[in-house]
């Protein structure tokens, strides 16, 4: 598979996974291609992509556990996902901390976490103010507030 074929792939098992998120519910098997393809996109991307890509691909590996209940992994995956995001790196975007903060406010969530959830979700939130695009800002803003965790 050459650089462009694996470029693709990476992109569409992506924005696959996004599809299945966005579904109000799920198959066994939709389930199953959401949880896999979040991982062949994110290990695809820490082939030939940055640490951006990866950290993101981390962030929607978390996400997928995270909605899927299963604490442990999105824990982990939304660690990994701050650890990445905090080296930096290039092709990183004012996003991206709030993003990871708010993937381990899910994961917390999906824990019974609710007293670290809120404080992952203050972090995002206040992070937030440092976004430019009001676009970018939403999306997370609306990621954090389906917590349903007063500030």
């Amino acid at each position: 598979m050459n650089a462009a074929e694996q470029r693709e792939l990476a992109v569409s098992t992506f924005n696959r996974v996004w599809e299945l998120l966005d579904l109000p519910e799920r198959t066994p098997e939709e389930i199953d291609e959401m949880t896999h393809a979040a991982h062949v996109s994110c290990y695809v991307w820490s082939k030939i992509g940055g640490p951006a890509n990866v950290a993101r691909g981390e962030w929607q590996c978390a996400r997928v556990y995270a909605i899927l209940g299963r604490a442990e992994p999105a824990l982990w995956h939304a660690q990994r996902c701050l650890e990445l995001t905090e080296a930096g790196g290039d092709g990183f975007e004012d996003w991206d901390l709030p993003g990871a903060h708010q993937a381990l406010a899910h994961a917390h969530v999906a824990a019974g976490n609710l007293n670290e959830a809120r404080a992952w979700a203050a972090l995002a939130r206040e992070e937030l103010e440092g976004v430019e695009d009001p676009e970018d800002r939403e999306v997370i803003a609306r990621q954090v507030e389906e917590l349903g965790l007063e500030p």
